[in-house]
């Protein structure tokens, strides 16, 4: 008798298992919080090139940015985990790209790099750019940072900026037992391409919401009311 029951319980159980599963997450989709802007306006970079010459546009994409530097393959690390963490995973999304400015110097080593990274296959949605030094330097500075541009113009963290051309963070990157111990706010305005479980985790996190937002802008549901625009205000570094 037992056997008889046994299987058609199972055959429930599995059945209902993903059914509760889903309208257990379901509420937390209500508490929704948009990506912070951390400073407005980035200025767009016409001072610098692709290889072939062509210009590049912040306006309308979801870009990642980054500095690579002189040398960008005496040190390939940033740019392959940067590759497989955050490109690889987000590669094909609606106006996705990775843009990454060198100095003209950096030309041949970049097309070295290119060539390791595409591999397997080509880097549709990645850019390598090329510019004078004081134009490495003044896109850097036009971001909200915590660590200056070293002395080879390369940075070990890269940056979100948004299809409006204001760069994305977080401005109170405190954990939830930080914030009971009342610890001081500390922001999150780049991310460390060193730091392998800070792409994996917040910044995979953070790409995921903002895709979220603009999704829900296309579909009428955003309330840009969400966003701390007081807070926004008195975090900005002009």
């Amino acid at each position: 008798m037992f056997s008889k029951i046994k299987k058609p319980l199972v055959l429930c159980v599995l059945f209902f298992l993903p059914v509760l599963f889903l309208l257990f997450l379901y509420p937390s989709k209500h508490n929704y919080n948009a990506l912070d802007i951390v400073k407005t306006n980035i200025p767009e970079l016409h001072n610098f090139k692709t290889s072939e010459g062509g210009s590049i546009s912040l306006e309308n994409q979801l870009t990642v940015l980054g500095f690579l530097g002189e040398y960008p393959m005496q040190d390939a690390t940033p740019a392959l985990n940067l590759k497989e963490l955050v490109y690889d995973k987000f590669r094909g999304f609606k106006r996705f790209q990775i843009v990454v400015l060198l100095p003209e110097s950096a030309k041949s080593q970049a097309q070295d790099l290119k060539k390791e990274l595409s591999a397997f296959e080509p880097l549709k949605y990645w850019t390598f750019a090329f510019g004078s030094p004081e134009a490495l330097q003044n896109a850097y500075t036009n971001l909200k940072i915590s660590a200056i541009l070293k002395p080879d113009l390369a940075s070990d963290y890269v940056f979100i900026i948004d299809k409006e051309r204001h760069q994305r963070g977080r401005l109170d990157d405190r954990t939830k037992t930080q914030k009971e111990k009342d610890a001081p706010i500390q922001g999150l305005y780049s991310y460390n391409v060193l730091e392998v479980s800070e792409l994996k985790n917040k910044m995979s996190d953070d790409m995921r919401i903002l895709f979220t937002e603009y999704r829900q802008k296309r579909k009428g549901k955003f309330d840009s009311n969400t966003r701390r625009a007081d807070d926004i205000l008195n975090n900005e570094i002009n």
